[in-house]
């Protein structure tokens, strides 16, 4: 005779967020798309290379400023960048 052994299912361990209204983030979304984007020239990675750098000129260290999460959102774009195509320093 089998046992059936049921493992609880990630809804049941982590309470489901509500479900976003997907018309906002296009809305939202069709204007900011030009700007935040994976890069993936070196043109693209200068655009957002450039853009982070105007944001830390705005917010600082100031982890409270709307935009904060903006600027590591293009932190992680940009190593991502450079990990996949930026060869590493060696140091003699």
């Amino acid at each position: 005779m089998s046992v059936e052994t049921r493992l609880p299912t990630a809804s049941v361990l982590y309470p489901l967020p509500m479900i976003p209204d997907i018309q906002k983030f296009a809305n939202a979304w069709s204007s900011l798309s030009d700007d935040i984007f994976v890069p993936h020239t070196g043109a693209e990675y200068n655009r957002i290379i450039a853009l982070l750098d105007h944001l830390i000129d705005e917010v600082g260290e100031d982890e409270n400023h709307p935009l904060a999460s903006l600027m590591e959102v293009l932190s992680v774009l940009i190593e991502r960048y450079e990990a996949e195509h930026v060869s590493e320093l060696i140091v003699s």
